[in-house]
Parts: structure tokens; C-alpha cells; sequence
């Protein structure tokens, strides 16, 4: 059974299709926002690698269909540990959201329960939305018929933002809070810091409150103080 959270929780406000910077990825984010927002859009399956936002998008699509009313459940398989009774244990909402599909490759059982979803949420009506770190053709299914239900979906290959895109980002989100991110900080930050975008934001969260908690600026020197303290805790 899944636990269910608070809805602030369950949909973090970052995770919202306005704050998905879709670059190469337009036509994925139009393919997730019409399946949220319509029923009967094509059903959708999200690959790539880490970092990409395919999480962000699942999570993005739950928030706006919930926003319009509609019944929604996010399923975020590389988190749990019995993939079977997961799976068998969402039914009924009107979109699917699964989350790390690769998960479940060369699990018998977890593979025959998706399968079943998938034929019931077909019969019932409901919308499925799936992401993995590879597309379906290459996930490592023993279920044929399985390999063959996600191949009818409509597949888009997410492309991570590049470094301009990722800098033009944190920019902006860093203005927006009245944050000031100089070249030679950001720089510094990409020479030495994960390059994934939401590890980046998580960071400028963090960053934010220790300025304001310092009353200092965001320097290189600030960063490399907040840095080491936070490797030493």
C-alpha cells in the first residue's frame, strides 16, 4: 500500500510544468501536458538518463490533472521494494503516473502486475504515464506482451539541458528570489558541483536561507565556506 501525503507534499511546487525548462524537449512537455489535461491523449513513455526531468514531468502531470479534478496517483518504483504489490495496488485513478520503469526489468511478477494495469487501465479508461532511463525497446523485459503494450505508447527521449541552459536556469530562478549569481560563481559551482538541474536548485534553496541566516552575498568565497561546512555535518 502506498502511503498517501499531503498534496503539497505529494506535488512539490518546484515540480510544476511552469518551472520545466523544456529546451530540446517541447514536443515531450506538450505530449505530458495534453495527457494531463485531456482525457483520451495518447498515452506517454518518457526516456532518458538522470537529470533529464522526467520525474519533474510525472510529477508535474499528477499536479496539473489534480488541479482540473481528475483522480491521480504517482508511482515512483525505484523508491520501493515490492514491485508487484505496488503495482497491483493502484487502480481506479484517471491517470498512471510510473516512475522508474526500468525497475521492474527481469521481475516476473512485477511485469505480469503491470501488464494486467496496463489492459485494466485501458479497459477502464484511465491514462498512463511512464518514464524510464531507457527507452521501452531497450528495457530488459522477459514479458513479450508486455515489451509490445509499452511500444504502443507515444515515446519521447528526453535530452538533459546543457551547461548554458542549465546557468541560464539557475539565473533566473536565483533573480526571481532577488539573488544575484555572478559568472565567476556559477563557474566555480560548474567546475566543482553536480551539473544535474535539480541537485543545482536544491542547492540555491539552501544557498538562499544561509545568505539571508549570514546577511552575505553569494560569493565564491561564501560557496566554498558553505561547501565544506556542509561535506563536514
Amino acid at each position: 500500500m502506498i502511503p498517501q501525503l499531503p498534496l503539497a507534499l505529494r506535488w512539490p511546487r518546484r515540480q510544476r510544468f511552469e518551472h520545466f525548462h523544456a529546451g530540446a524537449n517541447a514536443a515531450a512537455v506538450a505530449a505530458v501536458q495534453a495527457l494531463a489535461q485531456r482525457p483520451g491523449a495518447p498515452w506517454v513513455y518518457l526516456g532518458g538518463p538522470a537529470g533529464s526531468g522526467k520525474s519533474h514531468l510525472l510529477v508535474a502531470a499528477c499536479h496539473a490533472a489534480s488541479a482540473l479534478g481528475r483522480t491521480v496517483q504517482y508511482l515512483p518504483l525505484g523508491r520501493l521494494d515490492d514491485h508487484a504489490a505496488a503495482i497491483r495496488g493502484v487502480a481506479g485513478s484517471e491517470l498512471l503516473a510510473l516512475d522508474d520503469l526500468h525497475a521492474i526489468a527481469g521481475d516476473r511478477d512485477a511485469e505480469h502486475a503491470l501488464f494486467d494495469l496496463y489492459n485494466r487501465a485501458r479497459a477502464e479508461g484511465s491514462a498512463l504515464l511512464f518514464a524510464a532511463n531507457v527507452i521501452a525497446t531497450q528495457l530488459s523485459l522477459g514479458l513479450p506482451d508486455l515489451r509490445s503494450r509499452l511500444g504502443a505508447c507515444t515515446h519521447y527521449t528526453l535530452k538533459p539541458l546543457d551547461d548554458s541552459e542549465r546557468r541560464h536556469v539557475l539565473k533566473s530562478r536565483a533573480a526571481a528570489r532577488g539573488i544575484q549569481l555572478d559568472d565567476a560563481v556559477l563557474d566555480w559551482l560548474f567546475s566543482r558541483y553536480a551539473r544535474d538541474l535539480g541537485a543545482l536548485l536544491d542547492l540555491l534553496d539552501r544557498l538562499d536561507q544561509a545568505s539571508l541566516a549570514a546577511q552575505r552575498r553569494i560569493t565564491v568565497p561564501f560557496l566554498r565556506d558553505f561547501l565544506r561546512d556542509a561535506a563536514e555535518r
